[in-house]
Parts: structure tokens; sequence; C-alpha cells
């Protein structure tokens, strides 16, 4: 399966996209990708893409895959999106920010790989958002924690991380998928991973937090198609469908196992057949995108 995605002048890149809890089917995704031989040159990640792709950038073998999704099953709400009274409080009267970075920050302290982004097996490049300007800022070296918790800051949830004179957030903001990033870093190959978005439900979610994240998880769909429609011919890409129909929201853990278990079924069976042959805009993304 390895040599369909790569050879000796095209360098592949894993592009991991935003998603909230959603990211757990990414992690299902790369379980079969890897575990089928699949391999990539380079990482790029934004929002929990980032934390997924540094993961695998750290440890890029199925054991490394098996090791984060048992991470992954063990998270709940509360380990990411610490939201107590005493934060709700605070942002009563401070009226900057909710969450705190504190449930993201042990995460990556307890359990990623490196310290430097340069010291990861693979090249990994992280995208944040420049919430002045607007303008992508992608960091490839440096405070690996930093980065990533810059990275997955959803404005209004979380506060913006200072980096040298800038004021960074979340990457999906400017980058939803960040293909282009990967092009501008030498990828010809395109394996993107995305998340989703509650495609099945008729309702919104509850709550300010989850309903942000849904509504990145839309812009995502809609920007990772016109991304892939604009790439210049000799670039290749392959999406790997997600999944569909998607319940829950990108603020809920509990359906995490269900995720990845799905995902490795629908990715094995998307490679069985030819998966890796084409480029392919999956009818899930598609029919949000227009």
């Amino acid at each position: 399966m390895s040599a369909s995605v790569q050879d000796d002048t095209a360098k592949t890149a894993f592009v991991f996209a935003g998603g909230g809890s959603f990211g757990a089917i990414q992690v299902g995704m790369l379980h079969s990708l890897v575990a089928n031989g699949v391999s990539a040159d380079m990482v790029v990640g934004s929002s929990v893409g980032a934390i997924n792709g540094a993961y695998f950038a750290g440890t890029p073998t199925l054991k490394g895959v098996l090791e984060l999704e048992t991470i992954w099953r063990g998270l709940t709400r509360h380990d990411v999106f610490p939201i107590t009274w005493r934060t709700l409080l605070g942002f009563i009267w401070r009226r900057d920010f909710l969450i705190s970075h504190e449930g993201i920050r042990k995460l990556l302290e307890d359990h990623l790989p490196f310290r430097k982004l340069q010291d990861a097996q693979l090249p990994i490049h992280i995208v944040t958002t420049d919430i002045v300007s607007g303008e992508s800022v992608v960091l490839s070296a440096g405070s690996a924690i930093e980065a990533i918790v810059a990275s997955t800051s959803i404005p209004g949830a979380f506060a913006p991380v200072p980096y040298k004179g800038r004021y960074l957030a979340d990457g999906a903001i400017s980058a939803n998928t960040p293909v282009k990033v990967a092009i501008e870093k030498g990828a010809r190959r395109l394996i993107i991973l995305p998340t989703g978005y509650a495609c099945a439900s008729d309702k919104p979610p509850v709550g300010a937090v989850a309903n942000a994240l849904h509504a990145l998880t839309l812009l995502i769909a809609r920007q990772l198609v016109s991304d892939l429609e604009e790439l210049p011919p000799d670039i290749e890409y392959f999406v790997v469908p997600p999944l569909c129909p998607l319940l829950g929201s990108p603020y809920d853990f509990s359906l995490t196992s269900e995720h990845i278990e799905r995902s490795i079924r629908s990715t094995d069976e998307w490679l069985a057949h030819h998966g890796l042959e084409k480029k392919h805009i999956p009818g899930e993304l598609r029919t949000h995108g227009h």
C-alpha cells in the first residue's frame, strides 16, 4: 500500500484538520493508514489536528498510534475543557475568556514524546492564526506545547497565546484544513484527515463552546472543498472519508471509542477499494461544501 503514496520525487504530507472531540475520528484513520503501510514525509496540523499530528510526528508507528488511541479513549470533556464555577465567575468579571489552557497543557506535558517541534521524528508544522490580522502563522520550531496550545485556542473560549509580539489563536480560523501550508512546505502528495461535522443531527448542539466548535467544523468542511478545487493539477490529494452519519458534537467525548472503531472500519474499506489511487472529494464533505 505504501508504494501507492510515495516515490523518490514527491513528498507526502499527512494533513490534519480541526474538529474538537471529532479528532478521535482521525485517530481511527491513522490506525488504518499506518496498519496498511501508508507513511508520510511530513505532518501539518491545525487545531485538534495539531495535537494528533504532533503526536504522530513524534512516534510515526502503529505502536505510537495505538498509544494515541489509549490517550483518546481515556479523555473526558473536563480534561480538555475544564469549565468550573470558578472559571465561569472569572469570565463574568474579566470578560475575556472562559476556559483555562491548563487542561490542554497538562495533556501535552503528560503524553507528547518531544518538547521542541524540531525534535519530532517527522517534520511537523503547526498552524495558528494571528487573531489581530487573521493571517496564518505556521510554527515549525520552538516549543511544541506552546504551538499546540495556540493552535487549539478557540476565540472566546480560550485566551490567545502571546508569541513574538503577536497573539495566536485557533489555526482553524485561517487554515481550517491546511492543505496550502503543506504545499508551501514542499509536499506534492496530500493525505487529508478531516474530522467531519454532526451531519445527522437536526438540532444545534447545546452550549456556547459546543456551538462555537460546531460552527468551526462546518467552516472546515466548506473551506476544504474550495481549497481542493483550487489546487494545481500536479498536486495529488486523497481525502480519507469522514464518518456520516456522525452524531454528537465536537464538545462531547462520550462517543470517542465508537468514533475510533467506526473510523478504522471505514478507512479500511476505503483503502480496500483503491482509495489512494485517484483524487476524490468524499460526498460527505462535498454535499456541505456547496
